[in-house]
């Protein structure tokens, strides 16, 4: 029986855990989980998995969970430290980061320090703070199993060699929901239209990501710090099928492959059983029913945010922090009717002409580029709420 903290349980990956431990629940038992604002949610959740300790960050709705954390001798936490104080929970085993943005950076700290796995749901964290997370990961000998369908591919591809024998990695994308829309069209798409995927069912946040290929660019940095390896042997490669979730090519010409039906409850199980493998209700792949499978190569001009990405993660340093920054508050203006879709490109580009790397910054100056960062997008984003 693992002990499981999830950060995130109202979000998509965390209620996908909370059903593959529902459905593996003599081998899981969840003893922590937090919410953002979801109080009513994470309430049910209470109910239903009777944690130790919860976390509600929007701390005027803990009344909402008051009661359902006192029939579950449930403890409430809120306020900034209450995510660490979970991941960092007395008797977790692993801790499933499943929140967004570059938040994500002090838990999984504590959750490393704490010599907990972390299952990492998260791409923001690695991109913005790779260096000291995969440091902190080292000096607590403390594993890491990635989530993300593409990376949690990749981990299990690279069991087939070392890590010396590595040709290149191929990191596939199914292209986004905008792959076939000409991009003349992108100033009038509406916020339905960008977040309407074709294949996964992701929160708002990442499926704008999907729609402009920042989320490619940025799984790209962060394959380059959960592998350890240049991100030059990095290809994206569009697979519109979402079958084949990404591959490893050898020094010997042998690619290797993992595929699966596009299910997330496929690689959170993963995670969260490793080293082992368990059975899944997961649809199982029908080979006559899949039986084209295309590949790509990613459109730059079309899509510049996967470019800017990759380039950060060649300059290194804190590039990649001020990147993602950029691009969080740009994506979060996008929502929230402030700018146009077309205009989230040309913002994070904004950003990065005008930054100054600093390699091999410490954590300390890896939050104050993402603040400076925040700062500077929400002037190019919020205009006549910052005159």
């Amino acid at each position: 029986m693992k002990n499981i903290v999830i950060l995130g349980s109202t979000g998509s990956i965390g209620k996908n855990a909370l059903e593959v431990i529902s459905e593996l629940k003599n081998s899981f038992k969840v003893i922590g989980m937090s919410a953002g604002v979801n109080a009513e949610l994470l309430s049910l959740q209470i109910r239903r998995f009777r944690p130790s300790i919860v976390a509600l960050k929007d701390a005027g709705r803990i009344n909402i969970i008051k009661k359902a954390a006192a029939k579950s001798n449930t403890r409430i936490f809120s306020g900034t430290g209450s995510l660490c104080r979970l991941a960092s929970a007395k008797d977790a085993d692993t801790v499933l980061v499943a929140i967004t943005g570059s938040r994500a950076i002090m838990p999984i700290l504590s959750a490393i320090r704490s010599r907990k796995t972390v299952a990492l749901a998260n791409k923001e964290a690695m991109v913005s703070a790779g260096s000291i997370i995969t440091a902190y990961a080292k000096k607590y000998k403390t594993p890491i199993i990635p989530v993300d369908s593409e990376h949690s591919a990749i981990f299990q591809c690279i069991s087939a060699g070392s890590k010396s024998e590595i040709r290149k990695i191929y990191l596939t994308g199914t292209g986004g929901p905008l792959r076939l829309v000409p991009k003349r069209l992108f100033s009038a798409l509406t916020k339905e239209q960008v977040t309407a995927h074709p294949k996964w069912s992701m929160g708002k946040k990442i499926s704008v990501d999907s729609a402009t290929l920042m989320n490619k660019g940025l799984e790209v940095i962060e394959a380059r710090w959960i592998f350890d390896i240049d991100p030059d042997k990095i290809e994206v490669l569009i697979h519109p099928e979402a079958i084949i979730h990404s591959m490893v090519e050898f020094i010997d010409g042998s690619v290797i492959a993992q595929m699966a039906a596009p299910d997330m409850k496929l690689p959170i199980q993963y995670a969260l059983a490793y080293p082992a493998r368990m059975p899944s209700r997961v649809e199982k792949l029908d080979f006559f029913k899949h039986s084209k499978l295309t590949f790509f190569k990613p459109d730059l001009k079309k899509f510049p945010c996967l470019e800017m990405a990759i380039k950060a993660a060649r300059t290194g340093g804190d590039a990649p922090a001020a990147l993602n920054a950029a691009n969080e508050i740009a994506v979060e203006a996008f929502l929230k009717g402030e700018i146009k879709f077309s205009d989230i490109p040309d913002i994070v580009k904004k950003i990065m002409k005008n930054h100054k790397t600093k390699h091999d910054p410490s954590l300390a100056d890896i939050l104050h580029c993402d603040r400076i960062a925040r700062e500077r997008t929400k002037r190019l984003c919020y205009p006549r709420y910052l005159s």
